[in-house]
């Protein structure tokens, strides 16, 4: 239905608004609640820890509630979450509010992949996770906005919360949307063996967390989105300071090529989701994916690692420091399509009745490595040297390398020969 598409898209934007404001608001904020500049990477740790919570508990609450009550629940617990932030007069009351931020996140992100992936073309899985990156970049703009205007960090996050509770509204109006949506998946006939099961399958995921992490490779897309959430993180995190300490830049220029890091991901995917369209146009033209297979899915995934790793060899390179921006552009583009595509690709890998709780498990381990690795990094930098940054996000661009090509022509019928190994 191309109506509650348009709701799926609106509901990532939503969850993309809030993710970068806390740092973009933070210098201010930190001023007036009397809290130290470090305390906010102590809020961002509560949320991640909400997130990995509600990850794991994604596929229960489907099953029992229904994906739509789930989803619209879980903005509204974002929404009141940014309201209590609006109003705060302490820190503390912010590491409070984190959890149900973190919590009605994660089950946003969990609910929506799995059911794109079930229900949806590749090349709407790529816009969706594009439409993310709309939101946080929106976010912090909407927050500079009020800065700048002199109206105060309390007045941006009021105006996102309102964003939020507007799409609450809607999403509340679109529960007999999800309905008729999962009744007709229910309808569909037998005549296609695999659209029924999908279909089924799509409305009841009874595959518990310790079930599916024991299922033949998932502990390999487990480790591939560890090191490709914490590589995006720690890029996004430290870049700047890289290419300021090392390359020479001035602060401005190199905050400049970290929000151009940003941008490549999102231009990148909403070009995937173009391509994976006139893929799909391709293969039903001449009814073979082999005409197509290089920019396929699993083609895609393949090229973005490359293209990291071409990237960060650049910034490894002893070329001048001019070209180092051109190592962190080709980054941010070979990072597009690898998580949406991976997420796409979950149910034909591990089976539909399984992928909710697949999917849940990979958020999970996406956001513990978004929240340990970049601090470990900051860390470790500190201590020795910053010239040892572009060899870490290799060696995290090497474990994707390796998990993604491990995890290539996987699926539940093929017999792999070992090819996998055990997972």
């Amino acid at each position: 239905m191309l109506l509650l598409l348009v709701i799926i898209y609106l509901a990532f934007i939503s969850l993309g608004l809030p993710d970068a404001i806390l740092g973009s608001a933070w210098p201010i904020m930190s001023k007036n609640l009397n809290a130290s500049l470090e305390f906010a990477g102590a809020v961002s740790l509560v949320i991640s820890l909400g997130t990995v919570i509600s990850s794991l508990m994604t596929a229960k609450l489907i099953n029992q509630f229904g994906i739509g009550k789930v989803v619209a629940f879980s903005v509204l617990l974002t929404a009141s979450a940014l309201l209590g932030f609006s109003m705060a007069n302490f820190a503390l009351a912010l590491m409070l509010l984190a959890i149900p931020l973190g919590i009605g996140a994660g089950a946003v992100d969990a609910a929506l992949n799995n059911y794109v992936a079930q229900n949806y073309e590749s090349k709407h899985m790529n816009y969706l996770h594009s439409f993310w990156g709309v939101g946080a970049t929106a976010g912090p703009l909407i927050m500079a906005n009020y800065l700048m205007l002199n109206e105060g960090w309390r007045q941006g996050y009021m105006a996102i919360t309102l964003i939020q509770f507007a799409l609450v509204i809607i999403l509340f109006a679109s529960l007999p949307l999800w309905k008729k949506a999962i009744t007709a998946k229910q309808e569909e006939t037998d005549s296609d063996s695999y659209i029924s099961s999908k279909a089924s399958n799509s409305i009841t995921n009874n595959t518990s967390n310790r079930k599916a992490f024991g299922i033949l490779g998932v502990k390999i897309q487990l480790v591939m989105f560890f090191c490709y959430c914490a590589l995006e993180a720690g890029t996004g995190l430290w870049a700047a300071s890289y290419l300021s300490i090392e390359k020479g830049l001035s602060p401005e220029d190199a905050a400049f090529w970290t929000a151009v890091f940003y941008l490549g991901i999102t231009c990148g995917r909403f070009l995937c989701g173009f391509v994976s369209g006139k893929v799909a146009e391709k293969v039903a033209a001449t009814g073979s994916e082999k005409s197509a297979h290089k920019l396929n899915e699993e083609g895609l995934i393949r090229l973005g690692v490359i293209t990291i790793i071409l990237g960060v060899l650049v910034l490894i390179s002893p070329l001048p420091s001019a070209l180092s921006p051109l190592g962190l552009m080709l980054i941010g583009l070979g990072c597009a399509p690898i998580y949406p595509n991976t997420i796409h690709l979950t149910p034909k890998r591990f089976s539909a009745s399984a992928s909710q709780a697949v999917i849940g498990l990979s958020m999970a381990c996406a956001y513990i490595g978004t929240t340990l690795v970049p601090p470990f990094i900051g860390a470790l930098v500190s201590y020795l040297s910053f010239a040892l940054y572009p060899a870490l996000l290799l060696i995290l661009a090497l474990g994707l390398l390796v998990t993604t090509e491990r995890l290539r022509g996987f699926s539940p019928e093929k017999k792999h020969n070992g090819v996998l190994g055990e997972a």
